[in-house]
């Protein structure tokens, strides 16, 4: 908890009994934080910041977050998409159109460091729960809303990243040249607007930290979307360019995509000149190097249909994990196309250690490790992603106690 202005929560002196007054280990521990976030985005944000150790209260409707929904696949009895992004959360039921319940939900904003929602433009209001409220009550309060495409015209489309990847022109840049456009294999702008909302709420804790203030953010899939597509984005803003599909190929570096081999495909990722070089050397074609043609990577992306004539089928001649060890060995970007269950045998093969497993007990949840190594606070995985409700009866004790001249709750 921030130590530059008062504390809101009066911490008793005693040995804390509920769990929610017990500090986790983390960066971010102490730190309180309402989460009135559903699918994805939010979640996925939520998610991380309790890894860090910050207490994560997660509102749900009676019907609960639409992920516990999206199955299959599962495990047990449980949405496998739900159990990607929630572990490390105490789940509280409130049904905002009831009136205690809207008490309730304010009482939480009352003490918690960060409010995090992504209800559809005008829901958190309808409520009495947007910023101008919550602030009156909380002034310190780090309000973050997310939406799908601001707060202006774009307010009547709803915030799914399919839309946000039509809309920002992902598609147009993705699939085969002479392919119809495709979208992410995953919800590519939900995850990276939790990412960017991660960092902004960690922004503002810094900002409270030196002044005291809280502070209104506000994201949105499309403007994520748009900053996250970097150098492709910035080929129109800056160079007027519109970028087409390519397929597999990158605009802007040759070599730079899978090869067939005589069993499957190796993607090779030359990034400059002297990895050129190399490569021409191992595959028995030194002279391309010093050919004026493919000598800089200009030439080659100008003259690559030329050079990957010449390159086909000499990956052809082998597998691909003979030309993986051979490339590897001459410290050439290269790797194989893998499965995602490949994927994880190949991060567990790195020493990575990807699986880590959440709770404890019956509710022992495998998850995918939190992405950041910290050498004095590492992340933690106390809690399983949460029943719908567990933890609603202890965080109505928790306000009754830290709001002591309310009634009981």
């Amino acid at each position: 908890m921030n130590t530059a202005h008062n504390n809101k929560r009066e911490r008793p002196e005693e040995t804390p009994q509920n769990p929610l007054d017990q500090p986790r280990g983390g960066p971010l521990s102490g730190l309180i934080i309402a989460d009135f976030t559903r699918v994805l985005a939010g979640p996925y944000c939520t998610m991380l910041l309790g890894d860090m150790g910050a207490t994560v209260i997660k509102v749900e409707s009676p019907a609960g977050d639409d992920t516990r929904g999206y199955a299959p696949p599962y495990l047990n009895e449980d949405a496998t998409y739900y159990l990607s992004s929630n572990r490390n959360k105490h789940s509280v039921v409130l049904n905002l159109k009831n009136e205690q319940d809207r008490e309730v939900a304010l009482q939480l904003a009352a003490v918690s460091d960060v409010l995090i929602e992504n209800f559809k433009v005008g829901g958190m209001a309808s409520f009495g729960l947007d910023y101008d409220a919550v602030a009156a009550v909380n002034p310190e309060i780090i309000y973050t809303s997310i939406t799908g495409f601001g707060t202006g015209e774009g307010a009547q489309y709803p915030g799914y990243d399919l839309s946000a990847q039509a809309f920002s022109g992902m598609m147009s840049i993705t699939g085969e040249k002479d392919g119809g456009p495709l979208r992410a294999g995953f919800a590519l702008f939900d995850v990276i607007t939790g990412l960017h909302a991660g960092m902004g709420i960690l922004g503002a804790l810094h900002h409270r930290t030196l002044t005291g203030e809280g502070q209104l953010l506000e994201l949105n899939l499309l403007s994520s979307a748009l900053s996250g597509m970097v150098y492709q984005t910035s080929a129109y803003v800056a160079g007027g360019e519109v970028p087409t599909r390519l397929g597999n190929e990158h605009p802007s570096l040759y070599p730079y995509e899978p090869f067939p081999t005589t069993d499957g495909s190796l993607v090779v990722a030359v990034g400059n000149d002297t990895q050129f070089a190399r490569l021409c050397v191992l595959l028995g074609l030194p002279e391309l190097a010093s050919d004026t043609r493919f000598s800089t990577m200009a030439a080659r992306n100008q003259h690559r249909e030329e050079l990957r004539r010449t390159l086909l089928p000499r990956f052809g001649l082998d597998t691909s994990e003979h030309w993986f060890d051979e490339l590897t060995r001459e410290k050439i970007p290269c790797a194989p196309v893998n499965t995602i269950a490949q994927g994880v045998t190949t991060a567990e093969r790195f020493g990575l250690d990807p699986v880590v497993f959440a709770g404890e007990g019956e509710r022992r949840i495998p998850t995918v490790r939190h992405p950041v190594s910290y050498s004095a606070t590492p992340a933690s995985y106390d809690l399983a992603p949460p029943v719908l409700g567990s933890s609603t009866q202890l965080v109505r004790d928790w306000l009754t106690k830290h709001n002591p001249h309310s009634e009981e709750i």
